[in-house]
């Protein structure tokens, strides 16, 4: 069920959660405190690891992909990935894509060394998926690419060697899916107001668990991703959860008119 955020000025609570009317539904978006603090509570009373929530985001990625770009429209999908969970969805996600029948290529620059990123590296490996160190000549072989170098967390200067690889996200004309945030942008204040990631916006996003208060600075596809908050974690961060449809781990949930 497709959702459109309706354009009546946003409601700040105390929590830091934003909210709008969507169709008579309440919609909310959380800021970076409460969205790391909805991880915690996730990892602890809801008694989720945090290799379960990578496989479940990178799943609902995949499955976002296959929404906007189906295997029919062009096999090759480029996977972007930084080094902290955002990329980690991304190579969850470059996995279910290579079993949907897609050619995934991995640019990984800055590889983590933590074992579980590790694990997810290996397992792609396995399934002859390439890993690439030249995004530009990738990306001209590409027909979608996902965006999973920067999430939610980011601030402060995009280092190297991400500048050249946002830029060239910025004006290729290949379709783009961010997750969770355009990469660049401010969870908060959306993209930056100089330099890399000023002009970016991606053809769509999919936001993991609820959307970030940025979605109202986003002109695309907007996606929710995440079938895994229980009723008790909705109501404590006042959440509205999507209506998923069957077996779908994602649901489009506005357009680029939408203002929250």
């Amino acid at each position: 069920m497709a959702l459109k955020v309706s354009t009546l000025s946003p409601n700040k609570s105390e929590t830091g959660i934003v909210k709008g009317i969507a169709n008579d539904i309440i919609r909310q978006t959380l800021n970076a405190k409460n969205a790391a603090s909805l991880d915690e509570d996730l990892m602890s009373s809801g008694a989720f690891s945090i290799d379960q929530l990578m496989e479940l985001a990178g799943l609902s990625v995949s499955q976002a992909v296959y929404r906007l770009h189906p295997p029919q429209k062009g096999k090759n999908v480029l996977v972007a990935c930084g080094p902290g969970n955002n990329g980690g969805d991304g190579l969850v996600a470059a996995r279910h894509l290579w079993h949907y029948g897609y050619k995934p290529t991995i640019y990984y620059p800055k590889q983590s060394k933590n074992e579980l990123y590790q694990r997810l590296s290996t397992q792609l490996k396995n399934l002859d998926i390439p890993f690439t160190d030249d995004f530009p000549s990738a990306l001209s072989k590409s027909d979608h690419v996902v965006d999973a170098i920067f999430g939610f967390s980011f601030s402060g200067e995009v280092r190297e060697p991400f500048p050249a690889v946002i830029k060239a996200l910025e004006t290729t004309k290949v379709p783009v899916l961010a997750v969770d945030a355009p990469s660049s942008w401010n969870i908060e204040n959306g993209p930056p107001d100089s330099g890399p990631g000023k002009d970016f916006q991606p053809e769509a996003l999919i936001s993991l668990t609820a959307p970030k208060p940025l979605v109202k600075f986003f002109k695309g596809r907007h996606f929710v991703g995440g079938r895994f908050v229980s009723p008790e974690v909705a109501k404590k961060y006042d959440l509205d959860i999507p209506e998923y449809q069957g077996l779908d781990q994602v649901v489009e949930v506005g357009s680029g008119e939408q203002k929250l």
